[in-house]
Formats: C-alpha cells, structure tokens, sequence
C-alpha cells in the first residue's frame, strides 16, 4: 500500500490499459492509449470535448471492441471483453446520458442492478416462491442499505421520472452500486448539475471510494472537482493522451495547458 497526495491508500495496479486504439471506418476515435489504475484510487479522465474519453470508458466496459491494443483486469488479459462478462467481474458503470426506468421506482431501479447476483431462475422470480423470495428479501435489504447511503429514503417509492434530474443521477450512481463494483466507471456524474448538486456528488463519489473501497475512474469537465478530488488524471486530445499524472504535475503540463486553451491546433 501506498498513500497519496490526497491521503487514501492505493494498492497495486487493478486495471492497466495498454496501447488501445479504436477506429470507426477511417475516423481515429483513441489512438495507442495507455494508463493503469490502482485499488483504491481515484483517477480522472479529462479533455476537450471530442477528446475520446467517453470512447476510452465503453472499451473498458465492453461497449466497444478496440482493434488494438488490451485490458488486463486483476491480473486477466482481455484483448476485448462484452458488457456482462465486464460487470460479472466487478466492473460497473453509470452513463453520460441516463437509462433509468423512469415508470418504476427508486428502490426498483437499483434492485435491476442486483440482477447479475441473483441465483434463482426466471420461473422462481416470477412466482417468489423458495429461494427466489429469500434471494429477493436480501437483495432488498442490500438496495435499502444503498437508499440510505445515497440519502433518498424519502423518494424510495417514487417513479424516477418525476425527481429532479440531480437525484435521478443518484439513482443512476445506487444501481451501478447495487452490482458491488470493484471498479466503478462514472461518465460525466455531474453534468447539468447546479453547484449544490455538484458538492452531493462529490461527497457521495468519496464517500463511495472511502466506505465501500471502490476503485473510481471518473470522466468530468469541472476541472475544479477533477482536482480537488483525484488522485491521478490522464489527459486526451483528439483521441491521443497528452498527460498523465497528479493534479499539480497536470495542471503544469505545457501540452495540457495548450489544448485548453485552444491553441493546440
């Protein structure tokens, strides 16, 4: 174990991404990106709109299959992997754009995340008869547990259209927890929030990393979060890394610098 700058204790590399490049026809979206991620840590992707980060994210999590390049997982090489072999592993995912079931509840919506953990087959489920009651009774209990967390007790019943869009991404963030990642993939938590939006977030985002020990590799734009909060940070630039390190050794870096400010290209 390790500490870092921001005093949590980092582990061994738990996720290492070596050379990947994805093309799509003759349109270079990520070109021979590296990085790793260590346990415990909390490690920030940024760039420049267009930059390939959002690309980066559905290459980890099997979205899409990179043409070079591979993913070594806890020791496991995966030149590519599909989604549901990726979140049987440990790896879960919250998305850019929400997907949440707006018609059914809260505690509903993170209940669909304990699908993977439950044993009993669709007839059991479907009558709750046996094993499938007692399996539904703990994953309830387990949902309930995130609910408290994430602070919205009082919504727990409520369809997840009709909440204000800061605590439907909440939601969005209890039913990627409901799968118990090791490693938890965030796309942009905190876009469209107003700043007491944004500082629930935040906490919450720690706290996860914290209380639960989630590793987090998270995609933000505001870059004051993205260095108040991070332990490492790469950075992309039309689909090539042009930095990675700690917040000061990024916020220093000339190329990094440039690409903000536009005058890279």
């Amino acid at each position: 174990m390790s500490e870092t700058q921001k005093g949590r204790d980092v582990g061994e590399v738990i996720l290492d991404v070596k050379n990947i490049s994805l093309r799509f026809g003759g349109v270079k979206a990520l070109t021979d990106i590296s990085f790793n991620v260590r346990e415990h840590e909390l490690r920030a992707i940024i760039g420049p709109n267009g930059a390939g980060k959002s690309s980066m994210l559905n290459c980890i999590n099997g979205v899409y299959a990179p043409q070079e390049g591979s993913i070594t997982f806890r020791g496991q090489t995966f030149g590519h992997m599909n989604s549901r072999q990726v979140a049987e592993m440990g790896v879960a995912r919250t998305f850019q754009n929400l997907a949440l079931f707006k018609g059914m509840s809260v505690l509903d919506n993170i209940m669909s995340g304990r699908n993977l953990r439950m044993k009993a087959n669709i007839f059991q489920q479907a009558i709750r008869w046996g094993k499938a009651e007692r399996e539904e009774t703990e994953h309830r209990a387990f949902v309930e547990k995130i609910i408290d967390f994430l602070e919205i007790q009082a919504y727990r019943k409520t369809a997840v259209g009709r909440l204000p869009y800061g605590l439907q991404k909440r939601v969005d963030l209890g039913r990627a927890l409901a799968l118990e990642p090791q490693v938890l993939l965030l796309d942009e938590p905190m876009a469209g929030m107003n700043v007491e939006e944004k500082q629930d977030m935040c906490r919450f985002i720690l706290d996860v990393n914290d209380e639960y020990g989630t590793t987090i590799v998270l995609i933000e734009h505001d870059m004051g979060v993205v260095m108040d909060i991070s332990d490492r940070v790469v950075v992309l630039d039309y689909g090539k890394k042009i930095g990675d390190g700690t917040p000061a050794e990024v916020r220093a870096n000339p190329d990094v610098i440039s690409a903000y400010l536009g005058t890279s290209h």
